[in-house]
């Protein structure tokens, strides 16, 4: 008997240790490269998730090439959530842009928009206006990059095209030595403000932040569901003193499918509890912001988001 109550006893022990082992779903997030935002974002988020529902999420992060190869992550199955651009998350769903030619990939749902990329024209002095590129040199960022799409179509809803322009393909950082140089005369820039390559270029060089105004920001959401309206700030940049208006794209927390409702609901609601925790740890947390959270989303949401947004009479 007494043998038996033992092997009992250690059944019930080796049981709980199993469910204790269980208890908090791990899951791979995918970000960007380790010197970017989306990694430095990422990884706060997930220590201090991993601390304070410790037997709820166990998020492992893992850098990344970004946007387009974390969808692909995420639909092979070698992540669970990731950080994305929510304009590349659309193409992937329409199948179109940085995804033409492949099949749409729908195995993944929208879990949070957490900050706005801006798109920042850039121009010499004496260019003020969109319409003012036509026939000038603009970098128009790396060739079948995130921001060359931005450009293309932002300048159709300005009637424009890349026929209309003489494109360049470059890098943030060689597109501000470029302007400073005077190999070209504006560039396209798609990041959160302030741009390291942009602040560089302010602390040397006399510069325009091209504004783009209500009506040409309408038609562009008329037409790009994923496109945000808002503000640069004066004084973001020194050669800029007054507010920008312009458009950006969401950095959006997507997961995949399988991920259970209940883990992404615990996520989600993670993020804003702690909010204060992770903008210690990182300055993109206070832009964590409920108003915001559901902006520029245009593929469907993740039924544990969804169920977090309507507790909260966004949805």
């Amino acid at each position: 008997m007494k043998k038996i109550i033992a092997l009992l006893l250690a059944l019930t022990m080796v049981f709980a240790l199993c469910a204790c082992g269980k208890s908090a779903t791990k899951l791979t997030y995918a970000t960007g490269g380790t010197s970017g935002t989306y990694y430095g974002f990422s990884g706060v988020i997930a220590n201090v998730l991993n601390e304070k529902l410790k037997d709820t999420l166990n998020l492992n992060v893992e850098s990344t090439g970004a946007s387009k190869a974390n969808i692909q992550l995420l639909a092979s199955g070698d992540a669970d959530i990731a950080i994305v651009q929510n304009d590349v998350m659309y193409y992937a769903y329409t199948a179109t842009d940085l995804f033409a030619g492949g099949d749409a990939i729908t195995s993944f749902s929208a879990v949070c928009s957490c900050y706005p990329e801006y798109v920042q024209i850039l121009a010499r002095k004496d260019v003020t206006s969109v319409d003012q590129l036509r026939g000038l040199k603009v970098s128009v960022g790396d060739a079948g990059s995130g921001t060359e799409f931005n450009a293309k179509q932002i300048l159709a809803a300005y009637g424009m095209s890349f026929d209309d322009i003489v494109v360049s393909n470059q890098s943030f950082a060689d597109s501000a030595d470029s302007l400073k140089n005077g190999t070209i005369d504006a560039a396209f820039v798609v990041a959160g403000y302030p741009t390291t390559a942009v602040t560089e270029l302010a602390t040397s060089f006399d510069f325009n932040l091209l504004p783009i105004d209500d009506a040409h920001a309408a038609a562009l959401q008329a037409d790009y569901g994923f496109y945000y309206y808002g503000v640069i700030p004066g004084g973001t940049y020194k050669p800029v003193a007054d507010d920008v208006p312009a458009v950006a794209v969401m950095a959006t927390i997507v997961a995949s499918n399988k991920v259970p409702a209940d883990v992404v609901y615990a996520f989600v609601k993670g993020l804003f509890d702690y909010k204060d925790d992770i903008t210690a740890g990182h300055a993109k947390g206070a832009e964590l912001d409920l108003n915001t959270a559901v902006s520029g989303v245009s593929i469907p949401w993740h039924d544990g988001a969804a169920k977090f947004y309507k507790e909260k009479g966004l949805m």
